[in-house]
């Protein structure tokens, strides 16, 4: 099992923007991915313009494919439009 973590500075006018894009568009599409098992948005307490996007596939091979899925590619701008930069961290999933 693979999880991602991608930790996100969205732009202080965008944050509302964010959360609904998440839980409109990008969660939606994810979840209809195969090999997909869960993702959530945390929001840091101190900062509330830093997120935690936490994704978890069956595989590597199965979050690759969401990488490059037509989906993603689609949404991929409306996310950086969103954000002023990202930080991405992948773990293997051991107990």
């Amino acid at each position: 099992m693979i999880e991602r973590h991608i930790t996100f500075k969205v732009l202080s006018e965008k944050t509302e923007d964010f959360e609904k894009f998440f839980i409109e568009e990008y969660r939606p599409a994810m979840a209809r991915m195969p090999g997909f098992i869960k993702v959530d948005l945390l929001r840091q307490q101190e900062d509330p313009t830093a997120y935690q996007m936490v994704i978890r596939f069956e595989s590597a091979d199965a979050a690759s494919a969401w990488r490059a899925s037509a989906a993603h590619q689609a949404l991929s701008p409306k996310l950086k439009a969103l954000h002023s930069g990202s930080l991405l961290n992948v773990y293997e999933v051991v107990a």
